[in-house]
């Protein structure tokens, strides 16, 4: 017969490799319907899965082959590959939310958007790794983006937007190494190659939910015979899977245990259309028993089971019950299971239903078949073939050989997941920061991008969005991360600011001090992380004399606003500062008089402080001659001169600090400003780069 048998052709099988049976589906799409030629259903001989979980390869494997002779005898075709589907038993799912943060605004790129994906997968895979206590290797085989958002705010489409910030809720989807493994081993032992594999939850809303219902908030339940898989569709897309080892077997449980029979007696009294069954329990007895009296028999473990799946709809779906619920798959065919669910909803019942010939309008039989709900899931396993060549690849990834998930859509930076190569190296990183305090306000001093990763595909150029096949060889080297951020005092705006004041009668500009972690710096101090730094709006006393140069001998006073002042003294913007002997000073303070006790206080005497050097009546005026920067200059108009003084009479800017020492010398030798000046002087000031 074998050489009778022509080729595969165009023909689609899919396996639904379930708990209790395996449904073998061939068929083609011819339009927009899918014409099924053959189906085989056979029942596993043991227990060979539990949970939607293999347990026994070889048994699984022998099923299949028995499925696969069965229809390749009906059509004469040699099958050769399959789609196969993971049952939700061994799915992990995790939703995540991810934002990115921009310098600067900018309008958001597709690449952007993939790289944003990208790092809400891996934050969902370390969420995985936190609850996996195993040595056990995970596959992403789905991820779904629930909602983007734009500077905080939701929106439907990231691209071409300006935005500061990008973020999304991602729900990824893993299957654990294992348990594709030993799917893809089974098939193996039938001879046959897969070409395709989906989730059984996506597959049965492939023919149960159309993608023009997804907009709506429903959940679809997959009530097989160990297990009751769960997706929820909301805006357009699933947003999230679950599970709960709560099926069909569970009722046949309780029937062998009531009617003390084996599973398969069981199984066939649950499923007894008639009034009555007859059976044989295990003490070789004969009995009969009614289809009431198996339903009243089942009634609490179909409310519990109802109640399971009511709670995680419920969990899934934000803590809220969703509109409307699809029951697909045989374990939800009992009757009373569909009001009991929509009762644990707190919706209304016509809302819970099951969905079979309803949804297979587009489907058409060969053979004489009932389109009812167990054939839901086979079916969009043969589906999903169109719309996704889903199966799994090796790739070479610095020198690792990886196997990876390959949904039509695969890149590099899938690659890079699955080998467990960071995120942040394959995008540039930026160089170390500086963090700190400025006038008790928090700044930061970002350092340099890096360079990308440098990515070969097959020996050629490549970036982590190029796309990726079986075999390929990938070399990444990781990023690198710029310089570190870099700034100091005089750098910063608000160093640049001044405080003018009057000493001895002249206007002098100082450039702000700025303390820094309490001590004060100047404008070559590098900024160190962690800095506190506070831009100071005063001048004390010893500052101004240590930046004038003035050393103060025993006899010397200083007076700030006309009152005596001490080193610590502060002095704030237009404070007027004078600095001579103390003599001096009350030489040209007006004396005193005694004011006797009964004059009214109204007639206080007021005393006016010059605001500049006066000349001494005592002492007539005088003009010396000094030489300043090799040019000559006569100062006149007072009794005595100072070194301070020169500043009248040249054009040197002493608001803006222009070097790293001001040079002022007299005579060759080092000048204080309040040093007097002779006939004569040779004088040098100038800034010291």
């Amino acid at each position: 017969m074998g050489n009778e048998m022509k080729p595969q052709g165009q023909l689609v099988f899919g396996l639904d490799i379930g708990t209790r049976s395996i449904v073998g589906t061939v068929g083609y799409r011819e339009g927009d319907h899918f014409i099924v030629a053959a189906q085989v259903s056979k029942e596993h001989e043991t227990r060979a899965m539990l949970d939607g979980q293999i347990h026994d390869i070889g048994q699984v494997g022998n099923t299949i082959t028995q499925v696969k002779r069965a229809l390749e005898k009906k059509l004469s075709v040699k099958l050769t590959d399959v789609c196969i589907a993971a049952a939700g038993r061994v799915l992990l799912t995790f939703e995540t939310s991810v934002t990115w943060e921009f310098e600067k605004e900018r309008v958001v790129t597709p690449e952007e958007i993939v790289g944003l994906t990208s790092l809400g997968i891996e934050k969902a895979y370390e969420k995985l790794q936190e609850t996996n206590d195993s040595d056990m290797k995970f596959y992403c085989v789905g991820n779904s983006v629930i909602r983007y958002y734009l500077n905080g705010y939701p929106i439907s489409n990231l691209e071409n937007h300006k935005a500061k910030n990008i973020g999304a809720d991602i729900i990824a989807t893993f299957l654990p190494d294992d348990v594709v493994d030993g799917l893809y081993r089974a098939v193996e032992l039938a001879g046959l190659t897969v070409v395709n594999m989906t989730l059984e939850p996506i597959a049965a809303m492939t023919v149960a939910i159309p993608q023009m219902y997804r907009m709506l908030n429903i959940a679809l339940v997959d009530v097989g015979a160990g297990t009751s898989d769960i997706c929820i569709t909301k805006d357009g897309c699933i947003v999230a899977y679950g599970m709960i080892p709560c099926a069909g077997d569970k009722l046949t449980e309780v029937v062998a245990n009531e009617c003390l029979v084996d599973f398969e007696t069981a199984e066939k009294i649950k499923r007894g259309s008639g009034a009555e069954v007859k059976y044989k329990d295990i003490m070789g007895l004969q009995q009969s028993i009614t289809k009431q009296r198996v339903l009243k028999m089942l009634s609490g473990q179909i409310d519990q089971m109802a109640k399971l799946v009511s709670d995680k709809i419920k969990e899934l779906n934000g803590g809220k019950a969703v509109s409307a619920v699809f029951i697909v798959g045989g374990g939800g065919k009992i009757t009373g299971y569909t009001e009991k669910l929509a009762e644990h909803l707190g919706i209304q019942k016509e809302r819970v239903a099951l969905r079979g010939e309803e949804v297979m309008q587009a489907i058409t039989f060969q053979e004489k078949i009932k389109k009812d709900s167990l054939l839901v899931t086979p079916i969009g396993i043969c589906l999903n073939y169109y719309d996704q060549n889903n199966n799994f690849i090796y790739v070479t990834f610095n020198e690792e050989h990886i196997k990876l998930y390959d949904n039509s859509n695969l890149a590099i930076v899938d690659a890079a997941m699955q080998a467990d190569f960071p995120n942040d190296k394959l995008f540039p990183k930026r160089g170390r920061e500086i963090a700190y305090t400025l006038n008790g306000k928090k700044k930061i001093c970002r350092g340099e991008f890096g360079e990308a990763a440098k990515i070969l595909l097959n020996g050629e150029e490549a970036d982590l969005y190029s796309e990726i096949h079986a075999n390929d060889v990938i070399v990444v080297e990781e990023s690198t991360a710029g310089n570190p951020a870099a700034i100091s005092l005089g750098q910063l705006p608000e160093f640049k600011s001044q405080i003018s004041i009057q000493v001895n009668g002249n206007r002098v500009t100082l450039p702000k001090y700025a303390s820094v972690n309490g001590r004060l710096e100047n404008e070559y101090y590098d900024i160190q992380n962690g800095d506190k730094i506070e831009m100071l709006n005063y001048y004390t006393v010893a500052q101004i004399r240590e930046f004038m140069d003035v050393t103060l001998d025993m006899n010397m006073a200083v007076y700030v606003n006309n009152e005596h002042a001490e080193d610590d003294t502060k002095v704030y913007e237009n404070f007027s500062i004078r600095m001579a002997l103390e003599e001096e000073i009350r030489r040209k303070e007006p004396e005193e008089e005694e004011i006797p006790e009964d004059e009214p206080e109204e007639e206080e005497i007021r005393k006016d402080e010059p605001e500049e050097e006066e000349i001494r009546r005592d002492e007539p005026a005088v003009s010396i001659g000094v030489l300043v920067n090799s040019k000559p200059i006569v100062l006149q108009g007072k009794a005595s001169y100072v070194f301070v003084d020169i500043f009248d009479y040249i054009d040197f800017d002493l608001s803006t600090v222009q070097g790293k020492n001001l040079i002022t010398n007299v005579n060759g030798k080092k000048a204080e400003y309040m040093e007097p000046l002779y006939d004569g002087a040779v004088i040098e000031v100038y800034w010291e780069e």
